[in-house]
């Protein structure tokens, strides 16, 4: 209970200048009470000296400021870059400077169609315009390390540029860039790792992909709330999650709890999309709810935030998928195409 006290006081303290907080960082190597003192020890990466006793002053500042509590002992390591997946002059480095806002594409359960909706979103957003009237620039990180779909579903080939010394430049398809590891592995080959092979490779995917100027980098996370989830939200400073479900029940009961890994490291979910909706007849426009109905919306309900859309069932989105052209790249007026096209409008204007 002490721990959770300490940990409670800290997720008020933002790393400084950024919206993120210590906790969800993962900076906080030890919380404890000795009495009626908390001993709290940091551990950070930097080259900016005054950071560390700003950093002091804010936790101190922050503890002293709870009855509980009469003294702080706070202790800062620093450690070298390559040794912790902290931040060092911020969350993230030079490669990812240019990046404006990061989102994560997040289901609890596979199978409601993340992956295919991540390249669909990534497309209809490299296809809109800023308010300047230029074209956004948008990347997609394949996190799914385990089944990296996205290459196929984007249509992307050819292995992406060693550029500098283990540096790398993503691939583009359809004005999106892209990496994965289904770009850096043969087709039939699994990938076999345990958890910290896997949290080292999404930090190269972070911080050794050029990524250059993007308005909008997607995340695309495997199902649930493993290594792959905690790594992202320690590594890189998401501005929120877009949670995917289909309206059937266990896909939104999964999906509920998915959401809540993503309320204890302090992300925002910007919003709930139902995938699977219904099938639409595109001579009647009759819908059959093949899946049940409302799953999202009452998904959103609970988690008090927006209701994105519902995608319906269609043909052309599977067949986009397996040749590699997304819907909204072949055919804009299909109806999956004219939600996901407004799914992406109503994101931009929750983050412009």
């Amino acid at each position: 209970m002490s721990e959770d006290l300490i940990l409670n006081l800290l997720k008020n303290v933002k790393y400084p200048g950024f919206s993120r907080d210590l906790v969800s960082f993962g900076l906080v190597q030890q919380a404890e009470m000795d009495g009626k003192t908390a001993k709290v020890v940091l551990e950070l990466s930097t080259t900016d000296p005054t950071l560390p006793q700003t950093i002091k002053k804010d936790v101190e500042t922050a503890l002293l400021a709870d009855d509980a509590i009469e003294s702080a002992e706070v202790m800062i390591r620093v450690k070298k870059k390559k040794e912790t997946a902290a931040p060092t002059d911020g969350p993230g480095d030079e490669n990812l400077s240019g990046v404006k806002r990061i989102i994560a594409i997040a289901s609890g359960k596979g199978g409601v169609g993340k992956s295919t909706l991540a390249v669909n979103l990534a497309c209809a957003l490299a296809r809109m315009k800023s308010t300047e009237g230029e074209f956004l620039k948008v990347g997609l990180m394949d996190c799914d390390l385990y089944g990296p779909s996205v290459p196929l579903l984007i249509g992307a080939s050819g292995r992406p540029e060693l550029v500098g010394d283990n540096i790398l430049a993503p691939v583009e398809s359809y004005g999106v860039k892209s990496i994965s590891m289904g770009l850096l592995i043969d087709e039939e080959s699994p990938v076999v790792w345990r958890g910290p092979m896997i949290m080292k490779t999404i930090q190269q995917f972070a911080h050794n992909v050029v990524w250059g100027d993007l308005d909008y980098l997607l995340i695309d996370l495997p199902p649930g709330t493993g290594d792959a989830q905690l790594s992202l939200a320690q590594i890189l400073p998401l501005d929120g999650a877009v949670l995917i479900t289909t309206p059937q029940k266990a896909a939104v009961d999964v999906a509920r709890r998915g959401a809540r890994m993503f309320e204890k490291v302090n992300v925002p979910i910007l919003g709930v999309v139902e995938n699977m909706s219904f099938l639409l007849d595109d001579e009647s426009g009759k819908k059959t709810y093949l899946f049940g109905q409302g799953g999202g919306a009452t998904t959103a309900q609970v988690l008090k935030c927006p209701f994105l859309g519902e995608i319906p069932i269609h043909e052309e989105v599977r067949l986009g998928g397996d040749h590699g052209t997304p819907v909204v790249v072949a055919n804009e007026e299909n109806p999956s195409s004219k939600e996901i096209y407004l799914i992406a409008g109503k994101i931009t204007e929750i983050l412009p």
